[in-house]
């Protein structure tokens, strides 16, 4: 009995064990999120939306299972790296760490940083102070073992642009966030928009990039790389092509859901997979590789698939990322040759190196402008490759739109500028002294002269009649100002402003803005009028002449009015019965300023 009891027990172990190994992919794996939410800010106007999609994004996680969840708002900068602090310790047993953040972001020379609601950005240099980096929030979610997931919803237009001041002219603070490489394995960073774009707060509770992440991101079993796909064709869709989302860094083969798939029952017999014919195994392929969008991914599917229809496509994606990447180190050198020009002049370096810096700017600009224009035709032609496919795999001809009209942003008429792009161009050209109006969107005729006069000073030739983002590129590669400052009579340039011009006492302002002394008569002199003797008048000798006088001149008589009469061969006394005169240089005056002459009757 007690051997039979002893098996039994034995087999019921066996039998827990099984069902427990079962039953564990589903629950092995610990999941934690940090969300927060600014809204509230105090030194800049608030923003609607973030705290509504903190809170959607946290309802959401709870509901797929995650184990904690710490939902934050509106916080300061200490609670905010206390915060972050906590969230460190519950990620160093866990397998998936979250970290979700929306409200606003900058970046300054490169480095992202998340804005606490206390924060006074003064000057550029505030940031390393009142803000956290990202680099911070990596540093909380790395103890995670399988994946590290930073979402920011922070692409949003600097607020403290307008009156932050630079401490240091090449310093450089962009729109929306900066691209970044992640060096740690497992790690993806998910912006709302493109890496130098921003993105729209929306009009309804959420942003479209947070209304759309809620609907896939918890889906059961979907690769978390897929799911950002489907949340970047979605908002792609929403805002008409204006904003397109973007994941950075990689992850290995294996699918990594946040939600793991539903245990499914064992079939009674196993049936055969369904097998894929070797076209529709690459055009998955390839469409995975394509949401990705970065060059391992491509490069994976090329190693994979080397020959064939989608080998070429992926071909073409790869000369477009090649040709971003070309624009993007000839738009730094550009900015680097014009940083070294600015440089050389402000320290009064010699003409020579002057002339190189300037011929070394002109050089970086032309390799630029070649850049952009390689670029865009790469952008082009994998477009109509796109459009092709898309065309050619469509089913059976239906009454909706075809859906190759919203493929890629490149595929887009550069005609019309979004708004947000259209109001960063009018702020860099107020910065470079070129735009006197503010910074609304409207891109009038104000805004087109502007344009046209940064053409002129800069030697670009960028088109005026639209503001595009190759006009924001060339504009912020000019650290100070380009156009001159223009002020009204009477007023001089002094630095960024205009100061009036006061003359001192006995000087007047001329139509040349300078001041010169007060013009007037000169004092003549008099005979005294009162009995007084006259004193004899000593005469020079004058030298013998070869020829008298005649008779009738007023000199002959030898007599003098007692006057002095100066001009261009001397001053000597007025003849009597003359008078002296003060004439302008256009009335017969002696000098260009005027003088006096003697006028006889």
């Amino acid at each position: 009995m007690i051997r039979s009891g002893s098996l039994k027990l034995h087999r019921w172990v066996l039998a827990a064990a099984a069902l427990l190994a079962v039953c564990q992919p589903a629950f092995a794996e610990k999941r934690v999120a940090l969300v927060l939410g600014n809204s509230a800010y105090r030194n800049v106007p608030q923003l609607a939306n973030p705290v509504n999609d903190s809170a959607k994004i946290a309802a959401t996680l709870k509901e797929a299972g995650f184990d904690v969840v710490d939902s934050r708002r509106d916080l300061p900068a200490a609670e905010t790296r206390r915060a972050l602090r906590d969230f460190a310790d519950r990620a160093r047993d866990a397998d998936i760490a979250v970290v979700y953040y929306a409200g606003h972001g900058i970046e300054v020379d490169g480095s992202n940083y998340l804005i606490p609601v206390d924060a006074k950005l003064e000057r550029d240099t505030d940031v390393y102070d009142e803000a956290l980096s990202l680099d911070r929030v990596l540093i909380a979610i790395e103890p995670a073992k399988k994946l590290r997931l930073v979402i920011l919803d922070a692409c949003r237009d600097n607020p403290f642009a307008k009156t932050m001041k630079r401490t240091v002219a090449s310093r450089a603070i962009g729109q929306g966030l900066a691209k970044v490489e992640p060096s740690s394995p497992n790690v993806l960073i998910a912006y709302s928009a493109k890496a130098g774009f921003t993105a729209a707060d929306g009009d309804g509770q959420n942003s479209p990039f947070t209304a759309a992440l809620s609907r896939h991101i918890a889906t059961p079993g979907l690769d978390v790389r897929r799911a950002f796909g489907f949340v970047r064709d979605e908002v792609l869709k929403t805002t008409g092509n204006r904003q397109e989302p973007f994941v950075y860094g990689s992850l290995g083969g294996e699918d990594v859901p946040l939600v793991p798939a539903p245990a499914k029952p064992a079939p009674a017999a196993a049936a055969p997979a369904p097998t894929l014919s070797a076209q529709a195994e690459a055009r998955r392929d390839y469409e995975l590789a394509l949401q990705l969008g970065n060059k391992n991914a491509l490069d994976a599917f090329l190693k994979q698939y080397p020959d064939g229809f989608y080998a070429s496509l992926a071909k073409l994606q790869l000369d477009k990322i090649a040709a971003e990447e070309i624009r993007i180190a000839a738009t730094e050198k550009a900015r680097l040759a014009e940083q070294e020009r600015a440089r050389l002049v402000a320290e009064g370096a010699q003409r020579s190196e002057q002339s190189k810096a300037e011929a070394d700017v002109r050089a970086a600009e032309q390799a630029r402008i070649a850049a952009e224009k390689a670029k865009q035709i790469a952008q082009d032609q994998a477009a109509a490759a796109e459009q092709k496919r898309l065309a050619a795999e469509a089913p059976a001809p239906v009454k909706e739109p075809v859906k190759e009209k919203a493929v890629n942003l490149a595929a887009l008429p550069p005609a019309s500028a979004p708004a947000d792009v259209t109001k960063s161009v009018q702020a860099e050209l107020r910065r470079v002294g070129c735009l006197t109006g503010a910074a609304d969107g409207d891109w009038n005729a104000a805004s087109q002269r502007s344009l046209t006069l940064f053409n002129r000073y800069a030697g670009t030739r960028l088109d005026a009649k639209v503001a595009s983002v190759d006009a924001l590129d060339a504009i912020k590669l000019k650290p100070s100002r380009v156009c001159p400052l223009v002020c009204e009579h009477g007023f001089r340039a002094d630095g960024d402003r205009c100061s009036r011009i006061t003359c001192a006492q006995g000087s007047v302002l001329n139509d040349d803005n300078e001041c010169e002394k007060r013009r007037g008569n000169k004092p003549v002199a008099k005979r005294d009028t009162d009995d007084r003797p006259e004193r004899p008048v000593r005469e020079r000798p004058r030298p013998e002449v070869s020829a008298p006088r005649p008779q009738g001149s007023p000199q002959a008589s030898g007599r003098a009015s007692g006057q002095v009469v100066c001009d261009q061969s001397g001053c000597r006394s007025a003849s009597a019965g003359c008078r002296v005169e003060f004439r302008t240089f256009e009335a017969g005056g002696p000098y260009p300023s005027g003088g006096n002459i003697q006028v006889c009757r």
